[in-house]
């Protein structure tokens, strides 16, 4: 199997694309498209032979929960609970933006989409695309960084396909992404005003901390 290649405007994605992309998640396909940092792998969190692929394909741990992009602030508290104004504050400040947040997921996720934490990371990239695809959808995705175990993250399509491209059925070529760095990672799943960097990236810690202790 070899996948198609789908080009998608990265600015003004063509809404029968857009269809088309959330036809083959709804199937439970395998999407790899950008975001506003590397190439990422969509699949419906909701169903579990899909989310079990993600973890096949990339040798991933089973005790670590995949990241979900959202479309907006107000998605979070559909698929979030406990949230506080820590999160508010970041959410406003970074979103869309290069920053996930780790906090304690709603009934609505399944707990195997979790990892059987109870957790989900959240983010609202800035990028047009997969926005779309969420808004369309109706759900979150998964975002989990299209690379195989060991082997680097890609900024292009193309380096998709060269690692993976015999494994998915699909990839969106929305040109290369905007940044060259990964997610800054903060965990609010600690409890009320318990905060916790778990990774550097994009955004430095010290704008972290100027948000949250000010």
């Amino acid at each position: 199997m070899s996948a198609e290649i789908l080009r998608v405007h990265p600015d003004e994605p063509q809404p029968d694309r857009v269809d088309y992309i959330v036809s083959c998640l709804k199937k439970g396909d395998l999407v790899a498209m950008p975001t506003d940092t590397f190439y990422g792998l969509a699949v419906d969190p909701v169903n579990l032979r899909a989310v079990e692929q993600i973890y096949q394909l990339k040798s991933r741990q089973k005790h670590k929960p995949l990241s979900l992009l959202i479309s907006s602030l107000a998605q979070a508290y559909q698929v979030a609970r406990d949230i506080d104004m820590s999160f508010d504050r970041l959410a406003d400040k970074f979103w869309p933006g290069p920053l996930t947040i780790i906090v304690r997921a709603g009934t609505r996720l399944p707990l195997r989409s979790t990892a059987n934490t109870g957790n989900v990371a959240l983010r609202v990239p800035d990028a047009a695309i997969p926005r779309a695809v969420v808004e369309k959808f109706g759900l979150p995705i998964t975002a989990t960084a299209a690379n195989l175990q060991g082997a680097s993250e890609c900024t292009h399509a193309a380096c998709v396909r060269d690692q993976i491209g015999d494994r998915i059925p699909l990839i969106v070529d929305g040109g290369p992404t905007g940044r060259a760095l990964p997610t800054t990672i903060v965990d609010l799943s600690l409890g009320p005003g318990r905060w916790m960097i778990l990774r550097e990236g994009a955004i430095p810690t010290h704008e972290i901390v100027m948000v949250l202790e000010r």
